[in-house]
């Protein structure tokens, strides 16, 4: 059994929107699943929301817009911020900063994974299919 996880050398995930370094895969755990977000200035992911998990953002460093909700209620975070997004929230988070913003992003699932998605890279195949990316050009 792991108990401590390393920030060095990650499996990098480079989005379109936005960048991944995957800390602890959910096929590592119950209920959780750990990265890095990294966002450069104007970066955002698309208003998403997820059913299966709610989400703790713990905002290391920059300034962001957080977006909550399809009216997309603003928020500004920055350093040393947490955010919760519970399940089904629809949610993204912009770089609004001159800088980059980085998080460490914490899911907790509140229903078993899907069966299709039981580890992270399972899950972003399934991303990559919702939003017309290519996985391969994604994962480095």
């Amino acid at each position: 059994m792991k108990y401590v996880y390393g920030t060095t050398n990650l499996k990098r995930y480079q989005f379109p929107t936005h960048r991944n370094d995957l800390v602890m895969d959910r096929s590592e755990a119950v209920n959780s699943e750990v990265f890095v977000v990294i966002l450069e200035p104007g970066q955002a992911p698309p208003l998403h929301q997820h059913d299966d998990t709610e989400q703790i953002f713990y905002i290391l460093e920059g300034e962001g817009t957080l977006l909550t909700g399809e009216e997309r209620v603003r928020h500004p975070v920055g350093p040393g911020d947490v955010v919760r997004i519970p399940a089904s929230t629809w949610h993204s988070i912009e770089a609004s900063g001159e800088g980059t913003l980085c998080y460490l992003a914490v899911d907790c699932f509140v229903t078993p994974r899907p069966a299709n998605e039981q580890t992270w890279d399972d899950h972003v195949k399934v991303l990559c299919q919702q939003q017309g990316w290519d996985y391969e050009s994604v994962v480095t």
